[in-house]
């Protein structure tokens, strides 16, 4: 399996899947994080550059540490637009990397960024699985595409999907979810750490897991599935 993690910025998937990711990668599948911007107007007190240049560098640490790949693309955080151009690049890369699942944000969002790139995403998957569209590269549908779970995402999101999380997977994921400074707390203080380690518990509780991260299931295709895997 080969599962392709789309986030507005550099730690979004990272946080809300990364667990996942973990859990699939040393099952002996794939996964890559392909991160739109790199967030890099997220401290209050660095400058954007200096903070552009560490965020790539932990988003790298944090996918070699898992056993995933890193991708970016090049647009500017709180400024990722919505057109042609960035779903025909997302396009090209399920095109190029060819996954069988999709992760990417929830449809609504407190952020821009996180609510434009579900609809990059969406669209992206029609244009990399269309045959009669000729790009570079041939065709590719990616079959499964869900929605992590994500407090700044929470507006309408309703879990479909549990996918249990091992302990060794859990304790990969929460060793370098550290290496991320906003993760830390040391941008704004928000302890997402803290957070979103004991989001795997109330996650897994209500599906019979010691731990899960969870999905939402496109509208149309949604019915409660519990398991260890997509």
């Amino acid at each position: 399996m080969n599962i392709l993690a789309i986030g507005a910025h550099a730690g979004d998937m990272d946080l809300t899947a990364g667990a996942v990711l973990a859990q699939h990668v040393l099952e002996g599948h794939e996964a890559t994080l392909l991160h739109l911007t790199l967030g890099e107007r997220g401290h209050p007190r660095m400058p954007v550059p200096d903070y552009a240049a560490q965020k790539r560098e932990e988003a790298e640490a944090f996918a070699a540490a898992i056993g995933a790949r890193a991708r970016f693309l090049d647009y500017e955080d709180g400024l990722l637009p919505e057109d042609e151009d960035v779903k025909m690049r997302v396009g090209d890369l399920i095109r190029e990397l060819k996954p069988d699942v999709l992760l990417t944000h929830w449809s609504a969002s407190i952020h821009k960024d996180h609510a434009r790139t579900h609809r990059v995403v969406e669209d992206a998957r029609f244009y990399g699985g269309l045959k009669t569209l000729e790009r570079d590269l041939p065709a590719h549908w990616a079959a499964q595409l869900y929605y992590a779970d994500n407090w700044e995402d929470a507006e309408g999101f309703r879990p479909d999907v549990f996918v249990e999380i091992a302990e060794e997977a859990y304790e990969i994921w929460s060793r370098a979810i550290t290496g991320y400074a906003y993760a830390r707390g040391e941008t704004y203080g928000f302890p997402y750490v803290d957070y979103y380690r004991a989001l795997t518990i109330v996650r897994g509780a209500p599906a019979g897991f010691r731990r899960a991260q969870a999905f939402a299931a496109p509208v149309g295709s949604r019915d409660l599935r519990v398991r260890g895997t997509f």
